[in-house]
């Protein structure tokens, strides 16, 4: 298990942390937690403001290839994955490499791009539909901090099961008072927000022995 950041090749978005924390009403907070097409193609405001794909997961996945020797007879699984865009990206990268992903949002799986569509399926992180050790990775990228702290112990628990080896997991987290309250203010989704230190007494808890790296807006 490590702390490690593969995701630094990844477009870091200018956010505007004040903006969102005046504007958002709880109304909308609660309407993103549905994770519906306002969250996804709705406004900036209380989501992605149009998720579209652009590429941007292709440094992402070449880091995940080289980091854990990941060839096309290698299989993956995001939790989290949304429409699949970086499902898409592992099949560009390592052609023949077997993936699976899945999300709560029926939204996201509907419009899943074309060819991962059958690879797709809407399920819950605390429950995962898969057999003990099924995959090489599963990689969960700002996905398991929307669960209450409870389901997001089962989460990871089941993340740690259904991998053979590797997992790398993102989490929303803070270091000092100052991330903290960064990190409240710009929150919409999160119903699980804990320091780093907190969330490594999560891992010992449940046993996660995967990689892992912070989210700090």
């Amino acid at each position: 298990m490590a702390e490690i950041n593969l995701l630094d090749v990844y477009p870091n978005p200018k956010r505007d942390v004040e903006w969102r924390f005046r504007n958002l009403t709880s109304e909308q907070r609660e309407m993103a937690r549905q994770f519906g097409r306002e969250f996804f193609d709705g406004d900036r405001l209380w989501g992605y403001g149009g998720y579209i794909y652009d590429g941007r997961w292709i440094s992402v996945v070449e880091k995940f290839r080289d980091y854990y020797e990941l060839t096309s007879e290698s299989n993956v699984l995001d939790v989290g994955c949304a429409k699949g865009f970086m499902l898409h990206d592992f099949r560009q990268v390592i052609p023949g490499i077997k993936v699976a992903g899945i999300d709560v949002s029926e939204y996201a799986i509907e419009n899943a791009m074309d060819d991962v569509r059958p690879f797709v399926q809407v399920a819950n992180a605390k429950d995962l539909p898969f057999p003990d050790k099924s995959f090489d990775l599963v990689i969960s990228i700002n996905t398991v901090h929307n669960l209450e702290i409870e389901e997001c112990k089962q989460a990871i628990t089941e993340i740690e099961r259904v991998k053979k080896k590797n997992a790398f997991l993102v989490l929303d987290s803070f270091r000092n008072q100052r991330e903290e309250d960064r990190m409240r203010k710009w929150n919409i989704t999160g119903k699980t927000i804990l320091s780093v230190t907190e969330w490594l007494k999560v891992f010992a808890e449940v046993g996660y022995t995967g990689d892992y790296y912070w989210f700090i807006p």
